[in-house]
């Protein structure tokens, strides 16, 4: 049996535009989709009238993202589902019987800070499979370049997947999940590594500094093409661009995602001592990134 691509839906235009983009992955996966709303009871309210009132807002809330759904993928094979919260334990559960879990995200909140939300966070920290999180304004076409004209289009060929590919700890589970998400969509994958310059202080007893900034970003290609040679050759349809460039992971990341179809990060599933994190890159990518963010878990 298939696991299915998983979306969960609340009414929100965030989670509307998640279960679009999660309609049109199923499509592409060849896979189910499941519209899932989890809602919680509060025991300060009447358990029978809490529970009847909850349960008729998660049907209106399914039924408005299976209808949006079946307008833009019409042959997708959609069902629905309602389960008890709280939400991100609800969500977990769900995620380790996905393929994928699509959740929606706000993103950037104007001045007033940073706002993904509390539970898309407790779930992208804790999931143990992949995670894609949507912005309410992705569209369709925000998948694809422009037409000649400059209009937008679904006829166009898909945009580059854009891969975060950390050379000090390259994982396959990542570099899988991006190669095949530009095999899905025909894409260029553009895989990307930040470097800093060690400093003088960082470098310990026999180790060589080296000076000059084209020598070290030479070395990293280098190892960059070593690490994804057993890739080509798995993915010989694929074209790979390869870029290594200096500078902090998170604002490297955050330019090579502009004008991507689809991010791609990973997050080390194993939990430290201060709880499950995100970690940096994941972090700054899920909040800065404006494209669908993918973070794969990784031991």
């Amino acid at each position: 049996m298939l696991l299915p691509v998983i979306a969960a839906v609340d009414g929100s235009a965030e989670s509307l535009a998640a279960a679009e983009w999660a309609a049109r992955e199923a499509v592409r996966r060849d896979r189910p989709l499941k519209l899932l709303h989890a809602w919680s009871w509060h025991p300060r309210q009447n358990g029978e009238t809490a529970t009847a009132a909850a349960r008729h807002l998660g049907r209106r809330c399914l039924r408005q993202a299976e209808e949006r759904v079946q307008r833009a993928c019409p042959g997708v094979r959609v069902e629905d589902e309602q389960v008890e919260g709280p939400a991100t334990a609800a969500l977990l559960r769900a995620a380790d019987r996905a393929d994928l879990l699509v959740l929606g995200s706000r993103g950037l909140s104007g001045f007033t800070g940073f706002v993904v939300g509390s539970v898309a966070l407790g779930v992208v920290a804790r999931a143990t499979r992949p995670v894609v999180l949507v912005r309410a304004e992705e569209t369709a076409t925000d998948e694809h370049v422009p037409a000649a004209d400059g209009h937008e289009s679904t006829r166009t060929p898909y945009r580059d997947v854009v891969l975060a590919l950390d050379l000090g700890d390259p994982c396959d589970e990542v570099i899988e999940f991006a190669f095949e998400a530009a095999r899905l969509r025909s894409a260029r994958l553009r895989v990307v590594h930040a470097w800093q310059q060690p400093s003088a202080i960082a470098l310990g007893p026999g180790d060589i500094g080296l000076v000059q900034e084209p020598q070290r970003a030479d070395e990293w290609l280098g190892f960059m093409t070593a690490v994804l040679q057993v890739w080509r050759e798995k993915y010989p349809e694929i074209e790979v661009a390869e870029t290594v460039t200096e500078g902090r992971a998170q604002s490297v990341l955050v330019r090579a995602a502009s004008g991507a179809s689809l991010l791609v990060v990973g997050r080390r599933a194993t939990d430290r001592p201060t709880g499950p994190r995100t970690g940096p890159v994941a972090h700054a990518a899920i909040h800065h990134v404006g494209c669908p963010v993918a973070v794969v878990p990784h031991d």
